[in-house]
């Protein structure tokens, strides 16, 4: 019988080893696995390249990864915001490297890792620092660089439900990076604030199919004193 759901966040980040490169779903901190990247943290695995379209806000979550030092290498798009002070001093003192990857680059890279796509060109940074000592190609009187697929041995996301098969559906902006992070990796666990009855789900609602998911695991969503959600769950 498939049943992808782990009984703890330590279970279900059972197989993360040292050098691993993970895919971190959110945007901001709209549908970051805080819960996961605490586990990770937790777990020990260190020299981690890193995949995100940030690099962390203020200490926690990602922020708190990179603090940890278990960070050796970040790919994301927007490294520097107001509450960025942790990549800023990793990087400053050269204890962090960084690939800066155009927003639309990095999630198609990703996507190409997903889709058995070898490489391709794209428009976005041709002429730039970012072009340097890459191949370039032009095409139709445009000229494009070559972009390569990121692949990751884990994807960590966060979703809304899922079912014990892996299915999942997610909740407006949290969707963002989770969906095709979740093809590009060997290993995804997702944590979701629903289980769904086996067959109950809509199959017209399902943005990830179990395929792509190994495991699962429920967390309660986080409440604020004023009654609400906390922003990003």
């Amino acid at each position: 019988m498939i049943n992808k759901i782990s009984e703890s966040v330590e279970a279900a980040l059972a197989g993360v080893n040292d050098g691993d490169t993970v895919l971190i779903g959110g945007f901001g901190t709209a549908g970051i696995p805080n819960e996961l990247i605490d586990g990770l943290i937790a777990q020990g695995s260190k020299d981690l390249v890193v995949v995100n379209n940030n690099a962390g806000n203020a200490e926690t979550g990602l922020a708190a990864l990179l603090k940890a030092g278990r960070v050796r290498k970040i790919i994301c798009s927007f490294p520097r915001q107001a509450d960025s002070w942790v990549f800023d001093d990793l990087y400053r003192s050269g204890k962090l490297e960084l690939e800066l990857v155009p927003q639309g680059n990095l999630a198609e890279r990703i996507r190409a890792a997903g889709a058995g796509i070898g490489a391709f060109f794209s428009p976005t940074g041709y002429g730039t620092e970012l072009a340097k000592g890459r191949e370039t190609r032009e095409i139709n009187g445009k000229r494009y660089v070559l972009e390569m697929p990121i692949k990751g041995d884990v994807a960590l996301i966060k979703a809304e439900c899922g079912d014990r098969w892996g299915n999942l559906t997610f909740r407006k902006a949290a969707r963002n990076f989770g969906p095709v992070m979740a093809t590009a990796a060997r290993m995804t666990v997702a944590t979701v604030h629903a289980i769904a009855d086996l067959g109950t789900l809509d199959p017209e609602h399902i943005v990830t199919p179990g395929i792509y998911v190994s495991k699962i695991v429920r967390i309660d969503r986080v409440a604020t004193a004023a009654g609400g959600f906390k922003k990003g769950t």
